[in-house]
């Protein structure tokens, strides 16, 4: 018997078409943010850290908005996201895109964005973005708009694009 310590299997490296992954820089990630509908609102809370929820979004310039609408069904309109966003103003929102059946498809774009309280006279604007981009938004049904300031991007592709 050896004394040898098993390491596991070999790993073979990965097919070329998978090494060619990419880093997204800021345009590239701002294009694929501004063709997407829709994403994941990271938000932090107090006590259990990471609190993640789904979102309707739309963009205008540096600024980014999240609907607060009353199309959908909800308990209150008091949400959590707000009451995190009053104790820490940073959140990020992740889009991505998945294939199961082929994985060079993949990519992910995480926007850093920083709430902006008063909305500072953006709401209108991205209010109007809301209302183009999706057809249940046509007769502005927010009880709020929650507004962010976009602070950075980041992202990544399976393959060059």
């Amino acid at each position: 018997m050896s004394d040898r310590i098993p390491r596991g299997p070999v790993r073979s490296r990965p097919p070329d078409r998978y090494r060619r992954a990419v880093r997204l820089d800021e345009t590239q990630a701002q294009a694929r943010l501004l063709t997407h509908d829709h994403g994941v609102l990271c938000t932090v809370h107090p006590q259990r850290g990471p609190d993640a929820v789904p979102v309707a979004y739309a963009v205008d310039g540096d600024h980014l908005a999240v609907p607060v609408d009353t199309v959908k069904p909800k308990s209150s309109l008091q949400l959590q996201r707000r009451r995190n966003l009053e104790l820490d103003p940073r959140a990020s929102l992740l889009i991505e895109h998945w294939d199961a059946a082929d994985w060079s498809q993949l990519w992910w774009v995480r926007t850093e964005l920083r709430w902006i309280e008063n909305g500072d006279g953006r709401v209108a604007a991205l209010t109007a973005r809301l209302a183009e981009r999706y057809p249940q938004y046509a007769e502005r049904p927010f009880a709020e708009v929650l507004v962010f300031r976009i602070v950075g991007r980041a992202g990544w592709a399976a393959t060059p694009q």
